[in-house]
């Protein structure tokens, strides 16, 4: 009786594992399929995407050579692990280093037939420049490349916009999000620490160096940068690019300078400390007034975080060291 028991004993064990061994395989399918599936979504083409002019965009096989027409666009591609499939950028590309070995096809004017001749998979238009390129853009389309119009990001959202198209467009679903929930993370720690400043500081930002200086005022994207960091732009009560009237901007007082023109300007701070007439503005009393990288404030792409960053340090060195 009790081998009996015993023998029914094993068998019940033997079947509860065969049950287990069973589910797990059944579980290891249905993992296995999702897995596929997206993976499958992530590669599939072709691929329809809709560009920054709300055009649908055929892509017939994930791209193999792509030109890029605008240095943020480049940028992304490279965060996105596309660097090597770059096969020509604009005259003004320089992040990273290695576009400065890629073929140019131009700067304000472009080489269409340099473009052709790469025999890329992809070109990535900018919704900035489209109008004047048109003819362009349909000539490359006439030559049966595809070409995707990205967005002209205005804000934030429109930047993650951005990199998701052209993650979509080139099959790097995956990079794309993970990129964006990085860059959203760093702002959403910017904004938290922000957040916590008390005294607001006005801030100045010049473009353009006297004598005609020029602002970024409200509705442009360094004004929104300035609210991330809980800074006050002294003419967000003017809307775009401004030239500013330089008496109206000394009474307003800023309590931070920032230029944004080193790349061509030499000396840009000692050029704002020795403005007349400025000498009783606390940017100039305290010597707030700092240089900060144009294309990391500029660009729309992903270092567009850190320009947030550069400013943040500018403005709140006490606060962001």
């Amino acid at each position: 009786m009790k081998k009996l028991y015993s023998l029914i004993l094993a068998f019940i064990l033997i079947i509860g594992v065969l049950v287990g061994c069973s589910g797990n395989k059944e579980q290891s399918k249905e993992d296995n399929k999702a897995n596929n599936d997206q993976k499958t979504e992530q590669v599939s083409f072709p691929v329809t995407v809709k560009d920054g002019l709300k055009n649908d965009v055929i892509i017939k096989k994930k791209p193999k050579k792509i030109v890029s027409l605008i240095p943020s666009n480049t940028e992304i591609s490279y965060a996105l692990g596309l660097g090597d499939k770059i096969v020509g950028v604009s005259d003004f590309d320089n992040y990273p280093k290695e576009v400065t070995k890629k073929e140019k096809i131009g700067g304000q004017e472009i080489n269409v037939e340099k473009i052709i001749s790469l025999k890329p998979d992809l070109v990535l238009a900018h919704a900035s420049t489209a109008l004047n390129f048109k003819d362009g853009i349909q000539q490359l389309k006439d030559a049966g490349i595809a070409v995707l119009v990205v967005n002209d990001a205005q804000n934030f959202e429109q930047v993650f916009d951005s990199i998701t198209m052209i993650g979509k467009a080139t099959g790097e679903v995956t990079k794309a999000d993970k990129l964006v929930t990085s860059m959203k993370d760093k702002l959403a720690k910017i904004k938290e620490k922000a957040a916590g400043i008390k005294e607001k500081k006005k801030v100045l930002v010049e473009v353009a160096p006297a004598p005609e200086i020029y602002s970024p005022g409200n509705k442009t994207f360094m004004n929104e940068m300035l609210k991330a960091i809980n800074a006050e732009n002294i003419i967000s009560d003017q809307d775009g690019w401004v030239k500013i009237d330089q008496e109206a901007m000394i009474k307003r007082n800023p309590d931070v300078i920032l230029t944004t023109y080193g790349y061509y300007v030499k000396n840009p701070v000692q050029q704002v400390l020795a403005s007349k007439g400025w000498e009783n503005v606390t940017a100039v009393k305290t010597k707030q007034v700092y240089d900060v990288d144009s294309d990391r404030v500029t660009r729309t792409g992903p270092r567009i975080i850190e320009g947030v960053e550069d400013l943040a340090k500018a403005v709140y060195p006490e606060v962001f060291k």
